[in-house]
């Protein structure tokens, strides 16, 4: 059945605000079973490379469908360790998304290779296939698909192109874990996959960490080394690497909080789909351009974004934000027209969808914990303005 968008009539019985996200709420539930978790590390005093950290390998690894897991200090150690393990450096060339974060690309410039911004679908919002195949060229090394908001990237069509062209194919899949492609796990589809455990992640950790997968055995060991300094014996370098190592404590919360990735990934779903049916009973799907989930995917709804056309993105978020309803711009400013990268070449109108997207693009609240009152809310608000823009025009 179709929910019903609230009336005024019932306006009174809605909360006057909604957050965007509510972590505490999520961790509030699991809370004296974490602290029970990081109490048994405390005393332990095994704070690096514990056994907390070798049974969440071992799960995100089988969760990710891969032979190996190597964890690290966050998602973006675990982009730029996975370049390293494949000498990504000068004179090579990586073809990245640039409506992503920032890491996505920072990863390649900080090891002296070219960044290679490709445009994106408009529907997914992932790397667009016909446009990376257009951007390579002798110098390309590497792609990373990024499957954003935690839906993957068309993997069939981007994998070709890589076995046609002898590239590396790395997934960021930093928003994605759970996410599913043809039945295939994010993170086991590309040569590695790259997961972030940032505290506002689908499954997020109390600070920065990340996870590294494959399912190669020789690139498994060769990242882990390069997380440790290149050491394999301690004090004995046979690579030049980093410290990046995920922290026992971290890995204890995480594994607390795995127990609960599925049922979190079921209530994102659920918020997503009543969104869905809220928007089209108020017609505002014909006022809005709502996110899809295609049918050979699964979707994790890292963020729910909207598009809002004609220029009116920003005044929507501004009402928003003036009668308490959270939402947030991912991302404001496109990558390849950030001040840093300005020596890349790239100008406005270089990559008009990311630009379209970046000025449309609109994530409302969808965290596990959602009420259904809390999103009659945002409707409601949404609703009312665009009835307002609609009486004034």
């Amino acid at each position: 059945m179709t929910p019903a968008i609230p009336d005024s009539a019932r306006r009174d019985d809605l909360p006057t605000s909604v957050p965007l996200l509510d972590v505490s709420r999520g961790n509030a539930m699991l809370r004296d079973e974490i602290v029970e978790a990081i109490t048994r590390v405390v005393d332990s005093g095994r704070f690096l490379h514990g056994p907390d950290v070798a049974r969440l390998e071992e799960t995100l690894a089988a969760i990710c469908d891969a032979r190996h897991a190597i964890g690290c200090a966050s998602g973006s150690d675990a982009l730029l360790l996975a370049l390293m393990a494949f000498d990504v450096g000068p004179g090579d060339e990586v073809i990245v998304p640039s409506f992503t974060f920032f890491a996505t690309a920072s990863c390649v410039w900080r090891l002296g290779a070219r960044v290679v911004f490709a445009d994106v679908d408009p529907v997914t919002f992932n790397l667009d296939p016909a446009k990376v195949e257009e951007a390579i060229t002798p110098a390309t090394r590497a792609i990373i698909p990024v499957h954003l908001y935690g839906q993957c990237a068309d993997m069939d069509a981007l994998l070709e192109i890589a076995r046609h062209n002898d590239l590396r194919v790395i997934e960021d899949a930093a928003q994605s874990v759970g996410a599913e492609y043809h039945g295939h796990p994010a993170g086991s589809l590309g040569d590695v996959g790259c997961i972030s455990f940032y505290p506002t992640k689908n499954l997020g950790g109390y600070g920065d960490g990340g996870m590294v997968v494959t399912n190669d055995e020789s690139l498994a060991e060769k990242i882990r080394r390069l997380a440790a300094h290149g050491m394999k014996t301690r004090y004995y370098h046979s690579l030049v690497g980093i410290n990046s190592r995920l922290d026992s404590i971290q890995a204890a919360v995480l594994n607390v909080k795995l127990a609960q990735l599925g049922r979190w990934t079921n209530d994102r779903r659920a918020n997503a789909k009543r969104y869905h049916e809220l928007f089209a009973a108020a017609h505002l799907d014909q006022r809005l351009v709502l996110p899809k989930e295609l049918p050979d995917r699964y979707h994790v709804w890292n963020q729910y974004t909207i598009r809002v056309p004609h220029g009116r993105r920003d005044e929507l978020r501004a009402k928003l934000t003036e009668r308490n309803v959270g939402s947030e711009i991912y991302y404001p400013v496109p990558l390849h027209l950030q001040e840093c990268f300005r020596t890349l070449g790239y100008r406005r109108g270089s990559l008009p969808v990311t630009e379209r997207l970046c000025q449309e693009a609109l994530s409302l609240p969808i965290f596990p914990e959602l009420t259904a009152a809390e999103q009659d809310r945002v409707v409601q608000v949404i609703r009312d303005v665009v009835l307002d823009e609609r009486a004034a025009a």
